[in-house]
């Protein structure tokens, strides 16, 4: 048992979590107003330069530019006028989204988050939510950002750990659907892991599908998108049925896995992709475990608490909570599958 923090350690904990707070919403504005990109792209600039080459204020880009030297993401020069440099590393992270390690959709997706707060309020005292298409571009496009490389570098990877599962997958004509598929870069992936197979994307939000088929057109993918609520999945034609971090956000989820148990063929199969949180609820928790608890309380469960008789699951769904509704949807078992090392995530198979 942790001894309890006394008031200095706990005033230390809010001062450090302000300045991350500080941080996050900076970055928030660097991203969104395309100072970080010019710098990686066009280079070191003066205040003035910065501002000139993106159509914004000089004084907002002068305090802005020193807030982040001081926080230690750019470094200055000095001279006849200042001139800040992106240094690699955080050029990478803040700018590089092929990267593993690009993040600046994490502070886009917590400020939209932040625009909420009076909605929340209202929502925390009387049980109402927030649906997804509240939270906007800001939400919609950071989630699908932050994940985009994982499953653009790692996602062949991490399914051939289950080389069973991939030989199902890469049979002739194998149909194959992703639901709650966001803006698509996950069935986009699968597309291109198994060209042998259709491929399908579905989602209820239909500005995602709008992504989605953009995002395809680009990469030219052969994926297919659909608006389409999952529990309305058609029966008895699909191989696989995927749903990357998407069913701690359901309202339903025993309804859509029913019916994603329905739309399966003989010795098809459901792959559930969510956050690898504890097995139980064990505080203090790791940063892990911290993050989820914040997407939860800001984003996921006022989401799902928009809907009347929501499950209200919320982000932490650990695994004894997706057996229930697996069970409950009358599926037979819920294994773990034998995949490490991808982000945040675990991988369940559902055995029919």
């Amino acid at each position: 048992m942790n001894p309890e923090p006394d008031a200095e350690t706990v005033a230390e904990r809010i001062l450090t979590a302000a300045l991350g707070t500080i941080d996050i919403l900076a970055i928030h504005l660097g991203d969104r107003l395309g100072w970080y990109q010019s710098l990686a792209k066009e280079g070191p600039a003066s205040s003035s330069e910065l501002a000139e080459r993106t159509d914004t204020s000089e004084r907002y880009a002068r305090e802005w530019l020193e807030q982040q030297a001081i926080t230690g993401i750019l470094t200055v020069t000095e001279g006849d006028s200042r001139r800040f440099t992106l240094p690699p590393g955080s050029a990478e992270v803040l700018t590089d989204s092929s990267s593993l390690n690009y993040l600046a959709p994490l502070a886009r997706m917590l400020a939209g988050a932040a625009v909420q707060l009076p909605v929340l309020h209202r929502s925390y005292r009387t049980g109402m939510g927030v649906g997804w298409s509240e939270f906007g571009a800001d939400a919609r496009e950071s989630q699908a950002d932050m994940n985009r490389p994982w499953f653009e570098l790692e996602l062949e990877n991490a399914l051939n750990e289950a080389p069973a599962l991939v030989s199902r997958l890469k049979a002739e004509g194998a149909t194959i659907a992703d639901i709650g598929c966001g803006a698509g870069w996950s069935t986009i992936a699968l597309a291109r892991m198994l060209p042998a197979a259709r491929v399908h994307g579905f989602d209820i939000d239909s500005e995602s599908i709008g992504l989605a088929r953009i995002n395809a057109t680009t990469a030219g993918s052969a994926a297919r998108f659909e608006n389409l609520d999952a529990a309305r999945l058609p029966a008895a034609r699909f191989d696989a049925i995927f749903a990357f971090e998407c069913i701690h956000d359901m309202p339903y989820p025993v309804r859509v896995l029913a019916a994603a148990r329905e739309a399966l063929r003989p010795h098809g199969t459901v792959i559930v992709m969510d956050e690898a949180v504890g097995e139980s609820f064990a505080p203090p928790g790791d940063e892990l475990e911290r993050l989820m608890y914040g997407f939860s309380l800001l984003i996921c469960l006022p989401d799902g608490m928009a809907h009347p008789g929501s499950a209200g699951t919320g982000t932490v769904m650990r695994p004894d909570t997706l057996r229930r509704y697996a069970l409950d949807a009358g599926f037979a078992d819920v294994r773990t599958l034998p995949i490490e090392n991808f982000g945040f995530f675990r991988f369940y198979e559902l055995v029919p």
